[in-house]
């Protein structure tokens, strides 16, 4: 089976080897069991389902969120020139004579991928089309989408497990370059992945040089950053915080003579389309933009990413800065943080659950069982937004006081609490999220403030253990981390060990710097604690 594996890659693709987690993830898949793989950008996400697809009997299904994405993986393939690799898209974007030629296609043994979105789910007659095919593989690019816990969470996601079912349950292979603890067991409920093969490495990029430097106020902040835009090989990327800081800031670096653009999700597709095509063609040097640019960019050239904001988390982050060196040359990474940030951010992941609303929708729900209804009817039923209604189905799914089916459908299940409980246990849900989301916001803060690795701590919340310091960040380059290294006794726990706190339940050691350590618990998310203090005061006893 490896041979064969190993045999696809070097004639169809191209590819002289095939990294060892790559083939872990593909064996799996061959085997007919489902994979996670959590992989950096650019070390090779797509192979892991491309290779495998033509030794498998049916045709493979990917899913992904963004149609220029799609595109782009359909040309790459299409690039192969070879019969066994070719690809088609069923979306909004192809006319019914092109869907119908694609369906064809596929029936015909001709095309062996199809691309959809999530969108594509709504249509029943689409579902009953994919399932005819018989297909014997899907694959969930971008998986952290489905997440709740994720930082790019998407509602259509959450209809993935029950359309796949829908089709025969065939192998799932979910794929993302950012995924930490909670979020990938968060995948795999929700995709209704059965003991899947995970495979998470390659975290740490060495090519990548990690700064972080804090300023006392805006001024320093813009200095700093003229200053290092002055001194660095173009292009790159500038991530601000909110819609109007990208325009400003694009406005004030033009000014200076650098060519930069603005890219947010409030502009029209038309001027974002024109921005990310200016960037790609090295027309534009400076993206600055807001967490709306970058997913499935692939432009291998960026030599710098900054930040002139405290991201909302280190799965953002580790994205984000994930796009600069995809050609294993140098690049550099720039935080530039103030303490203001944090409140900032807090504003942003304030999630208030308004219980009479929640109420409502779950009333309505009861109202129309047992027949389901449709989102377009809730939203206009409930006068609520397609997000805000996502995230309150999603609520309620998550205590029982709906079901999400196919075609965008909804009931409420015959043993689903009252419409006051369901409110109540919403609301509970949704605090014990932001409680999470808050210590996320402290992880990101303790890596933008810690003299420690660099490295080691953002690994660290992936659940990762780097040997040593990683040598590729700022403290590593003055020596302030190999001194926090010497300082560290024994550690008390065993990394990935279960651990109970008196206070904060049940949580997991994911790893250690210096004398801290980090635990992911249950309830309350991620915790930075000092190991001392742990030792002292018996904090914390081993499950």
């Amino acid at each position: 089976m490896t041979d064969d594996l190993r045999r696809i890659a070097k004639e169809r693709f191209g590819w002289d080897r095939l990294r060892d987690e790559q083939v872990k993830a593909m064996e799996a898949l061959m085997a007919g069991r489902d994979a996670l793989a959590v992989l950096p950008t650019g070390a090779g996400k797509s192979a892991i389902y491309q290779v495998p697809a033509p030794l498998l009997p049916g045709p493979t299904i990917v899913i992904s969120p963004l149609l220029a994405l799609q595109q782009d993986q359909i040309a790459s393939l299409t690039a192969r020139n070879h019969a066994s690799l070719q690809a088609v898209r069923l979306s909004s974007a192809e006319g019914r004579a092109e869907r119908a030629e694609a369906l064809e296609a596929l029936r015909a043994g001709d095309a062996e991928f199809v691309f959809l979105t999530p969108e594509q789910f709504a249509d029943p007659a689409r579902v009953a089309q994919i399932k005819a095919l018989k297909p014997s593989l899907v694959a969930v690019d971008e998986a952290h989408c489905v997440s709740a816990w994720g930082h790019d969470f998407r509602p259509d996601y959450l209809q993935l497990g029950q359309f796949i079912r829908e089709l025969g349950r065939p192998p799932i292979v979910a794929l993302t370059a950012t995924a930490s603890p909670p979020v990938r067991d968060d995948i795999v409920e929700r995709l209704g992945m059965r003991d899947p093969e995970i495979v998470v490495t390659g975290l740490d990029r060495p090519n990548l040089f990690l700064e972080s430097v804090h300023c006392p106020d805006e001024q320093t902040r813009w200095r700093r950053l003229l200053a290092r835009l002055k001194e660095s090989t173009p292009p790159g990327i500038i991530y601000a915080p909110t819609r109007r800081a990208t325009e400003e800031l694009a406005e004030r670096l033009v000014a200076e003579g650098m060519p930069a653009v603005a890219y947010h999700g409030g502009m029209s597709a038309g001027d974002r389309e024109r921005a990310h095509e200016a960037f790609l063609a090295d027309e534009v040097e400076i993206m600055v933009a807001t967490t709306a640019f970058g997913m499935g960019i692939d432009k291998p050239n960026i030599r710098w990413v900054n930040h002139i904001a405290l991201p909302d988390s280190p799965d953002s982050y580790l994205q984000e800065i994930g796009r600069a060196g995809r050609d294993g040359q140098p690049a550099q990474v720039l935080l530039l943080h103030r303490t203001e940030d944090t409140g900032l951010r807090k504003f942003f992941t304030n999630v208030s659950v308004d219980r009479e609303e929640v109420s409502s929708l779950a009333a309505l729900l009861r109202s129309v069982a047992p027949d389901p209804i449709t989102r377009d009817e809730l939203e206009e039923r409930t006068g609520l937004g397609a997000r805000k209604l996502g995230q309150l189905l999603s609520l309620l799914e998550e205590v029982g006081g709906a079901q999400l089916l196919h075609g965008s459908k909804v009931k409420a299940p015959r043993w689903a609490p009252t419409p006051a409980k369901s409110a109540e246990l919403a609301e509970a849900q949704a605090e014990k999220q932001q409680t999470v989301s808050r210590s996320r916001l402290d992880m990101m803060r303790n890596f933008a403030e810690t003299e420690l690795c660099r490295g080691q701590t953002l690994l660290a919340y992936f659940g990762e253990h780097l040997d040593g310091t990683c040598g590729h960040c700022d403290n590593c380059l003055d020596g302030s981390a190999q001194a926090g290294l010497d300082a560290a006794g024994a550690v008390p726990f065993p990394i990935h060990s279960e651990v109970r706190h008196g206070e904060w339940g049940k949580g997991i050691v994911l790893s250690y710097a210096g004398e801290q350590m980090t635990v992911l618990f249950d309830n309350v998310g991620y915790k930075t604690l000092s190991v001392p203090v742990v030792e002292e005061h018996r904090l914390l006893r081993r499950l």
